[in-house]
């Protein structure tokens, strides 16, 4: 086997007829600026070739199902492995998916709990029992011995029914009497039934016996007939005391006779109809009417629109029965909805039996009225136009019937130490360690024999997530609520315990989200990994990752069509200035040559050539707070946060610690309900202040701008729109007659037909790959000669996209409505990318700052509040320069920026940081330290304060 993957002339997206080496069973990091080339290396080259080999090893059969993969642009790969890669995709948004689910450790639980759990009653506490036939006729001569008892079947347990039926099919059997709501009565007495409106209980009379020891087998002959026709279950009654003991096959209480069925994996599953919450099948959560959505102003009257759903008043039926309710109850569909009575509006919401006239389009007719709430809640979109969509007017609530354990009543009588199935999946990750580790001491024996591989199995499985960082999520927690980076460690955590070797795995900024103390985890699980016998490659910024590696690709020099290079390729050391002892091949792999001083912005920052200045001095701010009181969401516990307006605010901490919880979920809901009408609820808080000393809320989050082709930056920041107003107004178009819309490659009109505007024809190859070839109609220019011929400044519109981002800001620098919003993009450092790029050739990190450069280029009052979200995602160390610039300068405006991040560079440039913990989930939620970077440095409390302070003095 080759000890080096060797890549010849890689030619995709970006890269530049590029070749290397790189070493097998070493951790590489590849790095480089954003748009660099490094994901079209590793990802779009490697890993697809990888990918491509393994279809090639299918049948003919399967590859027309599945397709075949298209050879990317490199001449040849060797030494390629198997290949997994671990990419920072979107997380699973089934609400039904959790972290338990994804990782398959909840299959262990639930077989553990289905083999060795036991049941407890719900209504005494005790221990549940289940006997063998054999046990049973022992208990029966033992303690009804010389006694009258009656052996009783149970056929209904609590149900309504008139159950006719049932007599005649016993009657039909030879049996004669019947136990009946406690009464022993003549099966020929009830051949009409019984009242089906009443709840009964309904025993089979088997056998009446004196039991003695010579009539066991006369016993033993009832009880397996009565435990036939039972379901597993039976009653004996003692006639002499009125006592009645309970037996079962199965669990039971003896002193209520409440019985479970055998206990299999499923009864312990949401997602199986045997264990889900018939309620809320298994979600956990109901969706139910929110009054205060349904009517917003109670100051407004019902013409006015006060009850939202319905809208203002017009003619149509709704309004007339509501006219009609008004009539009745005496009242004015124009009174304020406040001054109504409250059974009126109880009628109104939730409807009434009795009978109201309506006056419809001439006609009088009386009838009832379900309810706005009921009509909400039964509303569809094909069926009723007058209300809007209900999810705007409802609110997640958690089920009232499982409380949000998402599971049946009765898969919560099993416990195991005390806890139940739903208890141990609410523990963080690290306390169900704990459990699972001391539980071989809290079982008995028959227990361990059972359960010693499963909880092997757990503890495995669960010290792999506390490995790469992830000891405070739980088991129950949904995957849509994780993020990139968590979910990418899960499935890191997955893969260590897969126990493969001679693998390839390609990791995609695994360190996202992670706070520095747990950074090692992390790093030594993928050490972990290599020295299992693996490859391990790395697409990375981090710099503690990149000092750890064995090996480092370099690419640059810049970003785009200034990349695409291979800058450094060699042992980490080199990189950082340190002599490394090189053997024959790796001295033939290395470049530059030894000997040679590596060049780019990687080298610079690594050896400290190049750094993030420390600002001289920390903003004070303009003395007014935006203040939140009592947040007390998720884990956080009743936490108070004061933040200074117009400065570069920070909030820090382990990853779990609250951050999101505090400001995503909890401020930024708040203040979207204030300044645009969001309906979005925030977190549980006390109070919020200082909102009016802020106009306008800008958010920028993680998510992409789009994958589609026809998504780009100009069609993103809406440049596009002034582009085709600005060709309208020309003349040329005025002669032609053509509108804005002409030059739009996403409508009919002066698009090509033939490739529909995308420039390229897919041709669909029989058991080949599709074929992208340039559109033969209009050569890969998208639109029609005759919308081509239109220009601005010898400019058509073809021309206009296919310009770099600088090129255009010197093009349009005359327009400010296009100008203003184009160079911002090159102010973040993205003036490279075309105009007109599809979004899906764009890096994770580009494609962000094309979100945050649309937000940044909206014009700023000075009075401004903007949230990010880890903005650093995807960004190398000039990158974050470029961008801490731009966040600077918008508060030197006297907006205000508040930062959701672990990047030191950033947390030692703001002018105050809030440092959430001190640790993850039920241990963090409180805020442990506050102050400039300075301050936090030198605070002992501070979990973030040691690498700050590291940082501040290097």
């Amino acid at each position: 086997m080759p000890d080096f993957i060797n890549i010849s002339r890689a030619s995709v997206h970006n890269l530049k007829d590029i070749s290397l080496k790189i070493p097998r069973n070493r951790l590489v990091v590849i790095t480089g600026l954003s748009g660099s080339g490094k994901s079209s290396l590793a990802f779009d080259t490697i890993f697809a070739e990888a990918q491509r080999r393994y279809m090639d090893t299918l049948s003919a059969y399967a590859k027309q199902f599945i397709g075949i993969l298209e050879r990317p642009q490199v001449e040849s790969i060797e030494g390629l492995s198997p290949t997994i890669a671990i990419e920072q995709k979107s997380t699973n948004k089934n609400p039904r998916s959790t972290v338990g689910t994804i990782t398959e450790i909840s299959d262990s639980l639930r077989l553990l709990f289905a083999r060795a759990a036991k049941a407890y009653s719900p209504v005494t506490g005790k221990e549940m029992i289940r006997y063998s036939d054999t046990q049973i006729v022992s208990l029966i001569l033992r303690n009804c011995a010389g006694r009258k008892s009656i052996i009783l079947s149970p056929l209904v347990k609590g149900r309504k029914g008139h159950y006719k039926e049932v007599f005649e099919s016993m009657l039909r059997r030879g049996y004669s009497q019947m136990r009946v709501d406690g009464t022993i009565e003549s099966i020929s007495d009830f051949m009409s039934g019984v009242d089906r409106y009443k709840t009964h209980n309904i025993e089979l009379v088997v056998d009446k016996v004196v039991p003695r020891p010579e009539d066991e087998k006369r016993i033993r002959d009832s009880v397996t007939t009565a435990l036939n026709y039972g379901k597993g279950s039976l009653m004996v009654l003692d006639t002499e005391s009125g006592r009645i003991d309970y037996y079962s096959k199965y669990f039971i209480c003896p002193d209520s006779g409440i019985s479970l069925p055998e206990p299999a994996p499923h009864t312990f599953s949401f997602n199986s109809p045997q264990g889900a919450c018939p309620h809320c099948r298994g979600l956990g959560t109901v969706s139910s009417a929110d009054l205060s959505k349904i009517i917003p102003d109670p100051e407004k009257s019902i013409a006015e629109g006060g009850i939202a759903p319905v809208g203002s008043k017009r003619d149509n039926t709704l309004f007339a029965i509501l006219e009609g309710v008004a009539r009745k109850w005496d009242f004015s569909l124009y009174d304020p909805i406040s001054t109504i009575p409250q059974d009126a509006m109880g009628v109104l919401l939730y409807g009434s039996d009795d009978l109201i006239r309506v006056n419809t389009f001439g006609y009088s007719e009386m009838m009832s009225f379900p309810g706005i709430l009921s009509r909400l809640e039964h509303h569809s979109d094909e069926s009723d136009d007058l209300f809007d969509k209900k999810e705007r007017f409802t609110s997640e609530q958690v089920c009232p019937v499982c409380s949000g354990t998402r599971l049946k009543k009765e898969s919560l009588y099993f416990r195991l130490d005390g806890h139940n199935i739903a208890e141990v999946s609410d523990m963080s990750i690290s306390d169900l360690y704990g459990w699972v580790c001391a539980l071989p001491d809290r079982m008995d024996d028959r227990q361990n024999k059972i359960a010693s591989d499963i909880v092997k199995e757990l503890k495995d499985r669960i010290s792999f997530l506390c490995d790469v960082g992830l000891d405070y999520l739980t088991l129950s927690r949904a995957t849509r609520t994780l993020s990139g980076g968590e979910s990418q460690r899960i499935r890191l955590a997955t893969q260590i315990g897969s126990k493969l070797v001679n693998v390839l795995y390609i990791l995609d900024e695994p360190s996202i989200g992670l706070h520095q103390s747990d950074n090692m985890k992390l790093i030594n699980s993928l050490k972990r990994l290599r020295d299992e016998g693996n490859s391990v490659m790395v697409v990375e910024h981090d710099e503690e990752m990149m000092r750890s590696a064995d090996w480092v690709v370099d690419m640059g020099p810049g970003a785009g069509v200034n990349g695409g290079e291979v800058l450094f390729n060699g042992p980490s050391e080199i990189l950082d200035g340190i002599s490394s002892p090189l053997t024959p091949e790796t001295e033939e792999a290395l470049i530059p040559p030894k000997g040679t001083t590596p060049k780019g912005f990687t080298a610079d920052y690594l050896s400290h050539r190049k750094s993030i200045e420390v600002p001289e001095v920390r903003r004070p701010g303009n003395g007014k707070f935006l203040s939140l009181y009592g947040a007390c969401g998720n884990n956080l516990r009743n936490v108070d946060i004061d933040i200074p307006l117009g400065c570069l605010v920070g909030v820090a901490g382990v990853s779990g610690s609250g951050k999101s919880s505090l400001i995503l979920d909890t401020l930024m809901p708040i203040l979207s309900r204030k300044f645009y009408g969001s309906l979005a609820d925030p977190l549980p808080y006390r109070e919020i202040s200082g909102i009016e000393e802020i106009d306008k809320l800008i958010e920028v989050d993680q998510s992409p701008i789009g994958r589609s082709p026809r998504s780009n930056p100009a069609t993103y920041t809406n440049v596009m729109g002034d582009i085709r107003k600005l060709f309208e107004s020309t003349p040329d178009a005025k002669i032609r007659g053509f509108n804005a819309g002409k030059f739009s490659f996403n409508v009919k009109g002066g698009r090509c037909e033939v490739c529909k505007g995308a420039g390229v024809e897919v041709i669909e190859m029989n058991f080949l790959p599709s074929v992208n070839v340039t559109c033969k109609e209009c050569n890969g220019k998208r639109f029609k000669p005759d919308v081509l011929s239109v220009k601005y400044k010898g400019k058509n519109i073809y021309d206009v996209l296919e310009m770099t981002i600088s090129q255009a800001v010197e093009f349009f620098g005359h327009i400010p409505a296009i100008y203003n919003k184009i160079k911002m993009l090159e102010e973040v450092g993205l003036g490279y990318i075309r105009l007109g790029q599809a979004s899906n050739t764009l890096s994770g990190g580009e494609n962000q700052r094309v979100k945050l450069a649309t937000e940044l280029s909206r014009k700023s009052t000075g009075r401004s509040l903007y949230l990010l979200d880890e903005p650093t995602t995807g960004l190398h160390s000039e990158d974050i320069k470029i961008l801490l610039g731009v966040l600077q300068k918008l508060v030197d405006q006297g907006n205000t920026v508040i930062v959701i991040e672990h990047n030191l560079d950033v947390l030692k440039s703001v002018d105050y940081l809030f440092d959430m913990g001190p640790g993850g989930g039920a241990a963090g939620g409180t805020i442990i330290s506050k102050g400039t970077p300075e301050e936090i440095a030198s605070d002992p409390r501070s979990v973030t304060g040691p690498y700050l302070r590291q940082c501040l003095e290097s």
